[in-house]
């Protein structure tokens, strides 16, 4: 019974989606990976996990943005189906924003106002280009952002040489106000495919990869996005894991270099209710952060 209702629920979310999901990680995927499959009596989880990033993303301005996601999870034996609500702060120019809870140029770099030639914002390629300050000005903003829904779906169970095979949706609603630079104002979707494998008791290797559908606001010629991250983890204690990762997105400005960082996280089980989780990645392109730190627990129930 549960099964038949966790595919409905998907199936939904894919209809909605026009047949696609999206599969963007995120670092409490990592350091929190649901570790498998939840106890009968604890089927649901809580999460909060906030974190702080700065860089310039490929523009010619420095860019910060906070994001603070409270997830409900509800886990099935076949997978798990999640609510993300997050409150997000960020200071830009416009140039940058989050796109499903990840900061991404928009604009080309030439819409700053230290580059290019006559005023940005009447500039076609530029149009857009306002957080609800001075045009090309970096302001402060914060309220809700965009609302996601996710989920999750084993068809392959791991067991002897076979590893663990999942295909992922996510549907962002686009509930951030595109006006004040806290989103795009439009609807993505996509899919996606995870796969892992424990190697012995201690070691864990995984890839993950995915297409997703960006939605296009009016003036800015977004593109889709693929994008994929591989690493591995290792169990340092039965409720201690470590994990290390390489993840690439394709750039949604054509001619802007692809975001691509490194990602170290810990994730520690405290009980069978509490988990806590923190990591920080590092920027290896233009278009990538230069910092990324995330901290957050979740609880069980």
């Amino acid at each position: 019974m549960q099964k038949r209702w966790f595919v409905l629920c998907l199936a939904i979310g894919f209809a909605v989606a026009s047949g696609a999901g999206l599969a963007m990680a995120s670092p409490a995927d990592k350091t929190d990976p649901g570790a498998a499959l939840p106890s009968a009596e604890r089927n649901w989880q809580i999460g909060f996990t906030p974190s702080y990033s700065s860089g310039n993303y490929g523009t010619n301005t420095t860019s910060s943005f906070f994001y603070a996601p409270v997830s409900i999870r509800r886990f099935f034996r076949d997978g798990d189906v999640a609510l993300v609500i997050p409150f997000v702060t960020t200071t830009t120019n416009g140039t940058a924003t989050l796109v499903g809870g990840q900061p991404t140029q928009t604009l080309p770099a030439s819409c700053d106002d230290n580059s290019g030639s006559g005023n940005a914002g009447d500039r076609p390629e530029c149009q857009g280009l306002t957080t609800g300050g001075t045009q090309g000005q970096k302001v402060t903003n914060s309220g809700l952002g965009d609302i996601i829904l996710r989920g999750r779906y084993y068809i392959v169970e791991e067991k002897d040489w076979t590893p663990l095979i999942a295909i992922t949706g996510r549907l962002k609603l686009p509930t951030a106000d595109e006006k004040r630079g806290l989103g795009t104002g439009k609807m993505d979707e996509g899919v996606g495919a995870e796969v892992s494998k424990r190697l012995g008791d201690s070691w864990l290797v995984f890839l993950d990869g995915g297409f997703n559908i960006i939605g296009r606001p009016e003036g800015r010629n977004l593109r889709n996005q693929w994008w994929y991250d591989i690493g591995g983890g290792y169990y340092f204690t039965k409720d201690l894991l470590g994990s290390v990762y390489f993840e690439e997105y394709r750039s949604l400005v054509s001619g802007a270099q692809n975001i691509r960082d490194v990602f170290f996280g810990m994730s520690y089980r405290a009980s069978s209710e509490w988990r806590f989780n923190g990591g920080f990645a590092v920027g290896l392109s233009n278009g990538a952060p230069d910092h990324v730190f995330s901290v957050g627990t979740s609880y069980r129930f």
